[in-house]
């Protein structure tokens, strides 16, 4: 943070939430020039970028000039407070992270930002494998030189080559002037490959000696290039099953693979959701001015969704609600589109494992919380119990499936004692 002082009135109004918010953001971008005050004082002159907090009853979110975003929220204990101010304090290119699984990652990554040993990101497609890149590439002595990102999918096979390693005028047919090549551009600085996997296996070979000697041969040359770049590798396949199979090169992989770091999907991480969602909104807002902030029943609507399609499709999902909460400032479950449709759970089976509604009332927060319980239940007992195979089942992983249990018994959501039965026998 800028260094600046607090008063009392704004460490009473807004400290808990700027302490949580900043031991976060810390981790993970430059706070140094970010500036946080209240709505009656006015940001420093060294910040670059500014949020003015305020307390009230209806939460906003607006962008009124460059530099300066204005919050509004009513709990400073409230998740979506805290989702809400960091981003607002993140700049167009830092990461977005809650969950301790995501922390954890990026703290490692920053570790490993200050060598510059190769680095294997594995991931589903969608977790944020480039967004991770770039934080290393940020936070290493190689943040003053480029940062070349590679999809070795959506390059034509018979050009691969050519864009990879560079070619001279007349190399080939069409070769009309020199090209440098992805690895010669990257030279200095960072080269991400992403789903490496989809290299084909001559060109696994050049690029290995390419990365042992630090050289590349362009097409129709006879003498190699020094280069001095970083390699990132990103796959969201199994490399060593692709190894197995002889569709990857076993020395390859071990060349890449000097430091693993796994993202894992979105749904196993979803202390994420609320603040990426946040971002998502103030990055797609039509009026950056007359941001739509998401309600707490549309929240919880997210967070019990399993999203195949991880950081890409809540992106798509909050594009949406953007359109459909037509100048509304609020944005509610009727608004919330998913990539396809969830699982309905039939009226016999609700009636079945029916959980007391007792006095939460008929809100609509309330209600997305009683179907869950009686998901969980229902699966837990079709499980026999095991906690293991009742996540797969339900689609997230066994720390989540803990993580709800809790949770719902945290908002007095009796389950029943036979599931609870069921969950602490798991390992069975």
């Amino acid at each position: 943070m800028v260094e600046q002082e607090f008063d009392t009135d704004f460490n009473r109004r807004h400290g808990p939430l700027v302490r949580r918010a900043v031991a976060i953001a810390g981790s993970l971008f430059d706070c140094s020039a970010i500036a946080l005050h209240g709505d009656a004082e006015s940001a420093p002159r060294s910040a670059t970028r500014s949020v003015r907090l305020s307390r009230g009853a209806r939460p906003s979110l607006s962008r009124t000039s460059v530099g300066l975003v204005e919050m509004t929220y009513a709990d400073p204990l409230s998740e979506a407070a805290l989702a809400m101010l960091l981003a607002a304090m993140a700049g167009p290119d830092d990461p977005i992270a809650a969950d301790p699984e995501s922390l954890s990652v990026f703290a490692l990554a920053d570790r490993l930002a200050a060598s510059d040993i190769p680095v294997l990101i594995n991931g589903p497609t969608g977790t944020g494998k480039e967004v991770l890149s770039r934080f290393i590439h940020a936070r290493s002595p190689r943040r003053g030189g480029p940062f070349i990102a590679v999809n070795c999918a959506a390059m034509p096979e018979t050009m691969l080559e050519a864009m990879l390693f560079g070619h001279q005028k007349g190399a080939f047919t069409g070769a009309t002037q020199a090209g440098e090549g992805f690895m010669r551009a990257a030279d200095g600085g960072t080269l991400l490959l992403d789903e490496i996997a989809e290299l084909p296996l001559p060109l696994q070979a050049k690029l290995l000696r390419a990365l042992q000697e630090q050289e590349v041969v362009p097409i129709g040359a006879t003498r190699p290039i020094r280069v001095d770049l970083r390699v990132i590798a990103c796959a969201n396949r199994d490399l060593p099953a692709e190894v197995a199979e002889g569709r990857f090169r076993a020395d390859l992989y071990y060349r890449l693979n000097v430091f693993p770091l796994t993202l894992r999907p979105l749904r196993e991480r979803p202390e994420d959701i609320a603040p990426l969602a946040f971002a998502m909104a103030m990055r797609h807002a039509p009026d950056p001015a007359r941001v739509p902030c998401l309600g707490e029943a549309a929240l919880a609507m997210l967070k019990l969704h399993a999203w195949p399609g991880n950081v890409r499709e809540l992106e798509n999902v909050i594009r949406r609600a953007l359109l459909l909460v037509h100048g509304k400032t609020l944005i509610a479950p009727e608004h919330i589109v998913f990539d396809s449709p969830a699982r309905l759970i039939p009226a016999a089976l609700l009636a079945a494992t029916a959980v007391p509604v007792a006095d939460h009332g008929r809100k609509l927060s309330s209600i997305v919380q009683h179907s869950e319980a009686r998901a969980i239940v229902e699966t837990l007992e079709a499980c026999g119990g095991n906690r293991l195979r009742a996540a797969r089942e339900l689609g997230i992983s066994e720390r989540t499936l803990r993580y709800r249990l809790a949770a719902l018994r945290e908002a007095g959501i009796d389950i029943g004692p036979h599931s609870l039965r069921g969950a602490a026998g798991a390992r069975r």
